[in-house]
């Protein structure tokens, strides 16, 4: 169901069934491994409305990253994991890790994939630490714009004239309610701001 491909090697489809839901595949000599290439091999669709998280043993307790997402619509990805490996994250610690995983099959030599097959609902929830995904300039200025829209276009419907001059203002709650929302809906969905 699914491969990987890693610079100068062939592609890998070793993926074991650790559970319903969850496989895992093995990567060897991972400090020179930058970027994963996961992919979905055609073979078996996800179902309806579902995808593939994948994920990177956390070293800080038993735990994954979340490192992006395969789907139908997506059937691949480039995981960036260079700022995620480290070289004390042996076999013991990564095993421990997948919550469900009570098979020891998959024994990592340096690295761990996992893939978790999740409602689509549930994976656009899930958040990329900022060492993951690659922070651009691009990206923060459409933040920043599409923020600075959405404040100005809130504001503006409350603008008050002040009497006697031409002046203009806004009551300071109208700032503290965008801004409550505006936090409110970044904790919700972290990318909600992509889709307004």
């Amino acid at each position: 169901m699914f491969s990987i491909l890693i610079a100068g090697r062939l592609p890998q489809v070793n993926f074991q069934q650790v559970s319903e839901t969850q496989f895992v595949i093995p990567i060897s000599d991972v400090d020179h491994v930058n970027h994963l290439v996961v992919f979905m091999t055609g073979q078996i669709p996800f179902p309806d409305n579902y995808g593939g998280g994948g994920n990177w043993p956390s070293t800080e307790g038993p735990s994954w990253i979340y490192l992006g997402k395969i789907t139908n619509a997506k059937p691949s990805a480039i995981f960036r994991i260079n700022k995620l490996k480290d070289n004390e994250s042996k076999a013991d610690s990564a095993l421990a890790l997948f919550s469900a995983f009570q098979h020891q099959t998959a024994v990592p030599t340096d690295g761990l994939l996992g893939i978790s097959v999740e409602p689509l609902s549930q994976l656009e929830q899930q958040v990329q630490p900022s060492d993951v995904t690659p922070t651009t300039v691009a990206s923060n200025v459409e933040f920043v714009s599409k923020m600075l829209n959405n404040f100005v276009n809130y504001v503006t419907s409350f603008v008050q004239n002040v009497p006697g001059t031409s002046e203009q203002i806004v009551p300071l709650s109208i700032v503290q309610t965008w801004f409550n929302n505006f936090q409110r809906r970044l904790s919700e969905n972290p990318n909600f701001w992509k889709t307004t």
